[in-house]
């Protein structure tokens, strides 16, 4: 047999560049695949710390805001021991100023104010109550009107008219409900009265209060109660029947903490004071907001 070795030179050089490169082919892939493995793996790494780290940073502002609410409460509870001290000249001044105390690693700021100083929708007069809607920017006939309605809501109106009078303002007005005849339970409540507007609402709301006396007292803070009192003191008198005892006092606390981390709570508590009250106090409510 007579071979022709240079064909066979040839062959063999031929096959092995299409071998060699198929190997080389298949090492490339392989490379391309454990890359994309370690992106994708240094990818979720990655991820996962982000989660973490966001998770840690929520744990922190949650313990923060629990440390400066438990300071904000416990401000509150300082503020009624200190409200109820029988020495009257230890006692901080009810005027609204600021009381700083310290508490764990929260700075809490107290502030004292009477709530006589504000007018109690359920119990002011329609006189007071159209006053005050008329400083805040009612005109005179509307505020007037109004303040009917507020007296007929809470059941407070001398001269009540027939209940199908009452409901046909309500129907008029498109509302398919009438007038309860009873207290209101928030200030919220203001808004279903016929006639009541978000906007007047809002204008009155910061000068209301539930916890008050019906007639506010003279020495109020507040200019826009003492200006509703002064247009009704150039009017007729306001009467002051069913005011508390003058051994009682109602004072509203306001804690505003200022904890770790920049968190911030304010909280507030209506507490009563009384010689003639159970552990000489009661507290009426406390809550974040009134």
């Amino acid at each position: 047999m007579i071979v022709n070795w240079r064909s066979a030179r040839e062959f063999l050089s031929s096959a092995g560049r299409k071998h060699g490169g198929a190997a080389r082919g298949a090492s490339g892939y392989a490379l391309i695949i454990v890359l994309w493995t370690l992106v994708l793996i240094a990818f979720v790494i990655a991820h996962l710390s982000a989660m973490g780290r966001g998770e840690i940073r929520i744990s922190g502002n949650l313990l923060a805001n629990a440390a400066a609410r438990a300071a904000a409460d416990g401000a509150v509870n300082e503020a009624i021991f200190n409200l109820s001290n029988p020495q009257q000249d230890q006692r901080w001044p009810i005027d609204g100023n600021p009381h700083l105390v310290t508490i764990g690693n929260s700075r809490v700021t107290i502030r004292l104010q009477d709530e006589a100083w504000w007018i109690n929708p359920n119990s002011a007069s329609p006189a007071l109550f159209a006053a005050l809607l008329h400083v805040t920017g009612v005109a005179p006939q509307a505020a007037r009107s109004l303040a009917a309605a507020v007296a007929e809501w809470v059941g407070s109106a001398g001269a009540t008219r027939p209940q199908n009078a009452i409901l046909a303002d309500y129907q008029a007005a498109g509302l398919d409900y009438g007038p309860p005849g009873e207290p209101l339970e928030t200030l919220d409540e203001l808004g279903r009265v016929v006639g009541m507007t978000p906007a007047i609402l809002a204008a009155i709301r910061p000068h209301l209060t539930l916890f008050g006396p019906p007639q506010p007292s003279p020495a109020t803070l507040d200019p826009v109660v003492a200006a509703a009192l002064a247009e009704v003191a150039a009017g007729q008198p306001v009467p002051v029947a069913n005011q508390q005892p003058q051994d009682v006092l109602t004072t509203r606390i306001t804690a505003v903490a200022l904890g770790p981390g920049n968190a911030s709570v304010t909280r507030n508590a209506i507490v009563r004071f009384g010689a003639s009250l159970p552990h000489g106090y009661g507290v009426l409510a406390w809550r974040d907001t009134l």
